[in-house]
């Protein structure tokens, strides 16, 4: 992973239109990472955070990662790969097309890879924006989860 793409602006987003972002670092998805989304989510179902019960009864033999921990993830791991200069801010406006394909077990890596789908103005100037994005587990045969992250940059 080099640098992240600098688009010098707002406006400036429909330039890079279909273009590929590449992979960010890997990330550690460790145990205590796990459990600390259980305890922000109140989601402490046993696949998650009780080790020995995993062990025994999951088809994973381990715990595994919150889906949404994995896709909560993508806030850090994308200004790796992006950042918008003169932006005064980003709102997120959802996820489409989400899959949760591949389980992301205790202790393993995972990396984001994206490109910018599209790209349309919306009022007052700024621009909405779909990233198509994987996240990729050290690994596996297929990504952990796929989708499209919808964002509104402001100039």
């Amino acid at each position: 992973m080099g640098s992240p793409l600098i688009i010098p602006d707002v406006p400036s987003l429909p330039e890079y239109e279909g273009r590929d972002l590449g992979v960010s670092e890997w990330q550690t998805v460790d145990q205590s990472r796990i459990d600390a989304f259980a305890d922000a989510t109140g989601d402490h179902q046993w696949i998650h955070v009780d080790r020995a019960r995993a062990e025994r009864e999951s088809p994973f033999g381990r715990t595994v990662a919150h889906g949404y921990l994995t896709l909560a993830l993508a806030p850090t791991l994308l200004p790796e790969l992006v950042r918008v200069e003169r932006c005064s801010q980003i709102v997120n406006s959802g996820i489409e097309k989400l899959r949760l394909r591949e389980p992301v077990p205790s202790g393993s890596r995972i990396r984001l890879g994206a490109s910018i789908q599209s790209v349309r103005p919306v009022p007052g100037g700024a621009m909405r924006v779909v990233l198509a994005v994987r996240f990729e587990v050290e690994g596996a045969k297929r990504p952990a989860g796929t989708g499209e992250l919808v964002f509104v940059y402001f100039p």
